[in-house]
Formats: C-alpha cells, structure tokens, sequence
C-alpha cells in the first residue's frame, strides 16, 4: 500500500493543490494549515472568522503549525512502543514487565482489565515491532492531525480495548497476546470509513481498493501464520469504523472534545466488557 494518503484526502476549499485532513469546527470547509485560525475552542477557516467579526481568534504561528502538524500522539505511541521492546529485553516473555502488561486472558478473567491496554506496549519480536509501528506511522498522522490529537489517543485505546474484548472473548482461556495490532486496525477502520464516504470520487475509490486488498492480506495472514490473533485485529477494526462514522456525525465549536469522549467512551465500555 502506497504511503501517499494525501491524493484521496479532501483538497483546502482556498488552496486546491493542497491536500487535507483538517476542517473549520464551524462550517466545516476543508482548511490547510495556511488558513487554519485558532478560535477559543477548535480552528475556524477565514470566512467564519469574517462572518463571527467581534469574537476574537488567535492566528497560528509557522512555529505553532509545524508543532500541529508533527503528530505528538503518533509519535508518542511509537517511542512509548520502542521504549517498552527495549527495556523487556527486546520482546522476552521472561521479562517481569512483559509479564504484567501482556494479554493474558486468565488475568484478565481475574479482575485485570487494564491488560487489553497495555498489551498496546509489548512486541515479541523486531519484526513485530517495525511492521506496527510503521503501519502506525502510515495511517495515523493524518488522522491525528484531521481530528486533534486527544480525539486520536482515544481512538487508539478505544481500538486497542475492543481488540482486546475479542480476543478474550472469542481466544482462548490460557491465550497470552501482545502487540498494537488492534490500535493498528482501529486506524485502517477508521480510513475505511472514510474511503466509503467518498466511495463516489476518484481519490475515495481508489483508497478504498487499497484498503481492500491490505485487509485482505491481513485477514489471510492469520490463517496462514500461527499466533496472530485475527480476533484483537478484527475488534479493532470494527471499533474504528464504528467511531470514525460517529465522528463523521460532528460538527459544531465543540467537535475535538465530542470526539474525543466518544473515544473514550468505546474504552470504557471495552474494560466494563471483560469485567461482566
């Protein structure tokens, strides 16, 4: 799968070449970075800046658009991934760390539900590791950077806790499971979404044919594959569609925090699923 997302994203209404993830809380206009103005709470685009007149807005720095376009939360899951590999002895089962943090079902079953989280935290291999953090790396700058960064922390643990539901549900009792692989699909849920909204335009049929064939590839692999947990991939996936058409629903000043609750929310009732 190509790594240019940016010619199927919707193009700034202002600057057409410019390809974007971002929109006025207000209206709703695609807007770049260029046109993007800071309000009280959200980004507006010039217009609604001129239409709202008296309220006052605090225009974006070069500075402040470049630290708006890094993708803090991304980068944060991906060093925090790094971090953990490295200080469990690159992925030892035998690490005490890896011990608490991974999947088990048997203690999830006991009371520990914050593992279908942390599981977020461990790889068992190198392999392992640089696949997810580069399909992380792929998929989930611009989402952050199209929906605000708490929205996308809220997503990737809400992916990560239905994953985690599944696998404990439909794996078995003794299964051990590591890996963000359903934060990952949590992400690509997320796009397939978006590829479907758009499913009419050239740029949306042409994302949704390669989000097809890649999750097609991934839905094959488990099969062929021992240990890959297609239930934490296929929960995680179902967990991003579903709150990436939520989120499609948002409009209004208050859209990054309605969707970051409704991020959250997913969580919630994840950790509340394996409790019952």
């Amino acid at each position: 799968m190509t790594q240019d997302h940016t010619t199927a994203a919707p193009a700034c209404y202002r600057h057409p070449n410019r390809h974007t993830l971002l929109s006025c809380s207000r209206c709703g206009r695609a807007i770049c970075t260029s046109c993007s103005i800071d309000a009280a709470v959200g980004q507006r685009c010039p217009e609604c800046v001129r239409e709202e007149g008296t309220q006052q807005v605090i225009p974006t720095t070069p500075s402040q658009r470049r630290r708006y376009g890094e993708a803090p939360a991304t980068k944060a899951f991906i060093g925090l991934a790094v971090a953990f590999f490295i200080i469990t002895g690159f992925g030892s089962p035998q690490s005490t760390i890896f011990q608490d943090l991974a999947q088990v079902n048997a203690a999830v079953a006991a009371g520990q539900w914050w593992r279908i989280f942390t599981v977020v935290l461990l790889h068992a291999s190198i392999t392992h590791l640089l696949f997810n953090m580069w399909a992380l790396w792929v998929l989930g700058p611009q989402i952050e950077r199209g929906v605000g960064t708490w929205p996308f922390v809220s997503l990737y643990l809400a992916a990560a806790g239905v994953g985690g539901v599944a696998a404990f549900y439909f794996g078995g009792p003794f299964d051990v499971g590591v890996g963000a692989s359903g934060a990952i699909f949590g992400l690509f849920g997320v796009w397939l979404n978006w590829a479907l909204h758009r499913r009419k335009t050239q740029g949306g049929r042409s994302l949704l044919g390669q989000l097809g064939i890649l999750l097609f590839i991934n839905a094959a692999i488990p099969f062929l594959i021992p240990n890959i947990s297609w239930q934490a991939h296929l929960g995680g996936l179902i967990a991003g569609f579903v709150i990436g058409e939520l989120w499609s629903r948002v409009k209004g000043v208050n859209a990054v925090q309605i969707r970051t609750a409704i991020g959250f929310a997913v969580a919630a009732l994840a950790a509340v699923a394996v409790l019952v």
